[in-house]
């Protein structure tokens, strides 16, 4: 990991409505990130994670707090003059073009149900290269060549490149999902709930997929679970969420194996009970 700081949050929080008053979904979340470091956030449902990474890729704007990022510098775009002390971006003073050019180069999101990450009614091989597209790849055989290199390298038949994603199992959009995320090289990739929903045996695999990628492209990651084994096998540190506030943070292996808040204690206690 490098000790450039990449991603600095600081108060964060989220608010909606319930009924006729205000709840908090996510509250005063604080943490750092740096260059290829893998980052779990776990909790049982409706403890505010998924809300939580939402605002991390700017999905959702912050109520509270702040959320800042190592941003590329590019000609005439004006970043340097917005860095703070940090030398990081606030991400709530970007343009919308701003993030969505962000969002669709520098990070990666891997949606829960790989159908919401995917363009269903094109190839696999189109969903792939229009990423690339983004960035001002044309040249249609570069393109093409790509897209097959990644099948490959996610382990698709590449027979398939023209097939729909509809016509691929759960397992290969997920799949294919991975590979339209990463072939722009991202530096950060948020994942919500990547194996939910899969067999064991697909679930496995795809781990070992995942830490395979995130060590070769030196990726750093956020990661929504409610599985406190894909935590340990893929996360360097976690964060412990709990009605919306972090209860517990630090090195994986420490918080799982000493856990120190009751709630920890009991997501814990809970899995190696049979």
């Amino acid at each position: 990991m490098s000790d450039d700081l990449l991603l600095s949050v600081r108060g964060a929080g989220k608010q909606f409505m319930q009924g006729q008053r205000l709840r908090w979904a996510c509250r005063s979340v604080s943490f750092d990130l740096y260059p290829g470091e893998v980052l779990a956030v776990v909790g049982e449902s409706g403890s505010g994670k998924s809300t939580l990474l939402r605002l991390l890729a700017s999905r959702l704007a912050c109520d509270e707090g702040s959320v800042h990022y190592d941003l590329r510098e590019e000609a005439g775009s004006g970043v340097a003059a917005a860095r703070g002390a940090s030398g990081l971006v606030d991400l709530a003073g970007l343009s919308e073009a701003r993030l969505r050019w962000l969002a669709r180069t520098d990070w990666g999101f891997v949606e829960q149900h790989a159908r919401d990450g995917l363009r269903m009614n094109v190839s696999g091989g189109a969903n792939i290269g229009e990423r690339m597209m983004a960035l001002g790849a044309r040249h249609y055989g570069k393109l093409r060549g790509q897209a097959l290199s990644w099948m490959e390298r996610v382990e698709l038949d590449v027979d398939r490149i023209d097939d729909l994603p509809g016509t691929y199992s759960g397992g290969m959009q997920q799949r294919l999902q991975i590979a339209r995320n990463l072939v722009t090289h991202p530096r950060l990739v948020f994942m919500d709930e990547p194996t939910t929903g899969l067999d064991v045996s697909v679930q496995a695999r795809l781990l070992d997929l995942l830490r395979e990628l995130v060590d070769q492209l030196h990726l750093a990651a956020v990661i929504v679970t409610h599985d406190l084994a894909v935590a340990r096998l893929l996360a360097h540190r976690m964060l412990v969420m709990k009605d919306g506030c972090v209860v517990e943070q630090g090195l994986t292996d420490r918080v799982l194996d000493d856990p120190q808040h009751p709630y920890t204690q009991l997501l814990v206690s809970s899995v190696l009970t049979p």
